[in-house]
């Protein structure tokens, strides 16, 4: 690796290991995953934007999570299947940047739409009187979109902060590409895009923190001095976000984590399985979280479901 490294055409992901015909198995059983999560993602979409009874400010945020997911699992899971079969994983530079575009738009935008939602139970628990005028569809939409625009322009300034750089290696210890590893291989100084960073770490992800840790108090304040039939509104529909939540935090703080400190001491496949954890868990065990805990989209898939099988009986009889 040259000092004077512009021309890299390419990275190199040295996280896989020689699997042997186990590579066969890999590469269906991550098929069949992103099957699943394709199927159940886009079956809530379709619907929640097909009942006029779902449009309502909670599912068009639902609605919006399921999208993200979408998009987090399709940059992830075509790229895994190529490399599971390849001999030599390689990846092209535009094509690296692309999925890191897409990896944390995905983040970024499930971490926001998960704050949002925190205050959306909390208005709906705290002041049910007023969620009507408070959480109208038209400022959710305008919500959603401010979100999306958002991440999107912050993701798109992070990633042009690191294209000019020149690069000193083409080496990163992952299965996917990952921006903070990419950034490190610069042979120019990087800390403006450094410090551009932090600023949004201690800035705008605290500041959701914070959201999330009032709007819970809140709650759980009206539920502990409520009636019973509040403190079941609140766990029916607290339980899922705070689920969903909760899983999705605990795979990007390890992401986190892994990227920024050295974490050889384990297993480097319990370090592959935790790094893409937030990418693949997150997209499969949501729907199951929404869709079977809220009885509108629950009974609305069980309608749908018995109408198909009953339809299908039909033409074999």
């Amino acid at each position: 690796m040259t000092k004077n490294s512009t021309q890299v055409s390419y990275v190199i992901l040295t996280a896989y290991f020689d699997t042997g015909h186990l590579k066969y198995f890999y590469f269906i059983s991550v098929m069949f995953i992103y099957i699943l999560v394709l199927g159940a993602n886009v079956l809530l979409i379709v619907v929640i934007c097909m009942n006029r009874s779902l449009h309502e400010p909670m599912y068009m945020f639902l609605c919006s999570l399921f999208v993200t997911e979408l998009l987090g699992s399709t940059g992830l899971f075509p790229f895994l299947l190529v490399q599971i079969l390849s001999d030599a994983h390689i990846v092209s530079v535009p094509l690296c940047l692309l999925q890191i575009y897409c990896l944390y738009l995905y983040g970024n935008v499930e971490y926001y739409t998960l704050g949002v939602m925190s205050y959306d139970r909390y208005v709906a628990i705290c002041f049910p009187l007023q969620y009507n005028t408070r959480m109208t569809c038209g400022k959710v939409a305008k919500i959603i979109s401010g979100i999306w625009l958002y991440c999107a322009l912050y993701v798109g300034v992070t990633i042009s902060l690191t294209v000019p750089l020149p690069l000193c290696g083409n080496i990163i210890n992952k299965v996917y590409c990952d921006y903070y590893p990419i950034a490190k291989l610069a042979c120019s100084d990087s800390t403006a895009s450094k410090i551009y960073e932090l600023v949004y770490l201690f800035t705008v992800i605290f500041s959701v923190v914070f959201l999330i840790l009032f709007t819970y108090m809140k709650i759980l304040k009206v539920c502990l001095c409520g009636s019973k039939q509040t403190r079941q509104k609140a766990i029916s529909t607290c339980a899922p976000h705070l689920a969903s939540l909760l899983n999705f935090s605990f795979g990007a703080l390890f992401e986190l984590t892994q990227t920024r400190f050295n974490m050889s001491h384990l297993p480097n496949m319990l370090r592959v399985f935790l790094s893409i954890y937030w990418l693949t868990c997150t997209p499969l065990l949501n729907p199951l979280l929404y869709g079977l805990n809220m009885s509108k989209i629950r009974n609305i898939c069980i309608g749908k479901v018995e109408k198909l099988l009953s339809s299908v009986i039909k033409q074999i009889f």
